[in-house]
């Protein structure tokens, strides 16, 4: 760490006293009610006030579009159970029925995607489905070497947070070797770019760039086989109350509070640019602009196998979840009580039978189809997911988590402060234990002088910053040059 150029960890190290933001420790359960058991509370008085200044004037328009909602997402889940029929398997006759994605979710070959070579039909599918699969991201045994090393580092360091505690399937964990390995490696990172690709600005204005890949570090889970405590439902991040209660991020599903679902458009980030998405400082809120989320799994790994679960309904299903607080799920009425249902402040957004009848959830969430070592899985920041409620498989399932970010004067900042936990060892701003000592001092963690120059870059702490190059955008240039400001100037320290 120390040999690191001087300026780089002094820029870096100089911020620490501003950005610190110390959180309870905890792990994963602190993000999710269902998990760790907590019954939520009735909501304020105020959110009552909130739905009536979301929708007032537009009260006949939201009825008329709840009704087109239903009838449309009647149609799309028939669509799913008819595609996913075609290979849906039953692992025992005990085991719960699982419809295997394949043929649902898109696949790419990452070959396709560093050529860029990847077909317009299956661009537009997962803009349609949030949702892919890209092969052979990592080769195989070097994401099989990545496990190796996860297991090794915890081994040596016995005092790691993970849940559940007294059988651990994801570890709080962000700077061993294998996470940053796997974050800085060029196909991960063109990927990322790839994935970043796939968004735009309604605005030509935002300042925003799709070129520049920034890395948010997260955590990593080896799952064992028969595990049933790590059972996640559905649910959605990136808040949950947020989605109404904040001015500009609410802004991002305005067609839809309008009356006009048919309008939204889940890959336009003029909105979300600049949203607040952790009102709350929350365990487990995510304060970064995630254009993806993701995992690379370093295990073979198929249905019901302890892996992910996808909604693949992607305008629909924000659609429903947008409007459903303002409807009375059985009677289809006006409700503008204070209640949004499965939103807890401060957790993420979840989802059941009874708080989102509609959608169906048993029968149109399907399995992310079988991944082998090295394959990158990845899924719309709105896109409802969940995992296995029991691992039936007889071998684990592990992944790292590695998100897709694109670069905005939020994602920098918050790389700002990342990079600052970065070198201290600590759990970056979004996670329990932020501020804590962490990593510092664990056998095997990340070298920094180790990581490429690209990787570093991507984390705010690269000798040099990024270039400008021809055909971007006003809003681009702008946001690339803050960035090198910010992160890449003394000015900055």
């Amino acid at each position: 760490m120390n040999s690191l150029p001087r300026a780089v960890f002094r820029r870096a190290m100089s911020t620490a006293a501003r950005t610190g933001s110390d959180k309870p420790t905890g792990d994963i359960s602190s993000v999710f009610p269902s998990l760790s058991g907590k019954k939520p509370e009735p909501l304020p008085d105020r959110f009552r006030d909130l739905k009536l200044q979301r929708i007032q004037g537009r009260e006949d328009a939201l009825k008329q579009s709840w009704v087109r909602l239903l009838a449309s997402l009647k149609d799309e889940i028939k669509e799913v159970k008819a595609r996913g029929s075609e290979v849906s398997m039953i692992l025992s006759e005990s085991a719960p029925f699982y419809i295997d994605g394949q043929k649902v979710i898109p696949i790419v070959e990452f070959s396709d995607v560093a050529s860029g070579q990847v077909k317009d039909n299956i661009l537009n599918q997962i803009r349609h489905r949030g949702s892919a699969v890209i092969r052979n991201v990592l080769p195989r045994q070097s994401a099989l070497d990545l496990k190796t090393q996860a297991r090794e580092y915890i081994a040596a360091n016995p005092s790691i947070k993970a849940f559940p505690p007294d059988d651990p399937a994801v570890y709080e964990l962000y700077w061993s070797t294998s996470q940053t390995s796997a974050r800085a490696h060029p196909n991960v990172l063109a990927t990322q770019q790839f994935l970043a690709s796939l968004w735009h600005s309604s605005d030509p204005k935002s300042e925003l760039s799709t070129t520049y890949p920034l890395t948010y570090a997260d955590r990593l889970r080896i799952r064992k086989p028969g595990d049933a405590k790590f059972a996640l439902g559905p649910h959605t991040d990136g808040g949950s109350l947020e989605r109404w209660e904040d001015p500009e991020y609410s802004k991002v599903y305005q067609s839809i509070l309008d009356g006009a679902w048919e309008k939204y458009d889940a890959m336009d980030a003029r909105h979300r640019i600049n949203a607040h998405m952790d009102l709350y400082d929350s365990q487990g809120g995510c304060s970064a602009f995630r254009l993806f989320q993701g995992w690379l799994s370093m295990s073979s790994t198929g249905p019901g196998e302890g892996t992910l679960r996808l909604c693949p309904l992607l305008k629909h299903a924000t659609a429903y979840l947008i409007l459903r607080p303002f409807f009375d799920s059985t009677s289809g009425s006006l409700n503008l009580d204070s209640s949004f249902p499965g939103s807890v402040p401060g957790a993420g957004q979840e989802y059941s039978p009874e708080t989102h009848p509609h959608l169906e959830l048993e029968s149109s969430m399907v399995s992310v189809p079988k991944v082998e070592p090295g394959d990158y899985v990845v899924w719309h920041c709105d896109t409802i997911h969940a995992v296995d409620k029991e691992h039936n498989g007889r071998g684990d399932s592990s992944v790292l988590y590695i998100p897709a970010c694109a670069m905005t004067p939020r994602n920098v900042e918050f790389i700002k402060k990342q990079r600052v936990a970065a070198l201290a060892y600590s759990p970056p701003q979004d996670f329990p234990g932020a501020g804590g000592p962490g990593e510092l001092g664990f056998k095997g963690a990340v070298d920094w002088d180790q990581v490429p120059e690209n990787g570093l870059r991507a984390l705010g702490l690269g000798s040099s910053g990024w270039e400008r190059r021809p055909g971007m955008s006003e809003g681009e240039i702008r946001v690339i040059e803050n960035a090198n400001r910010v992160l890449f100037t003394s000015a900055s320290a």
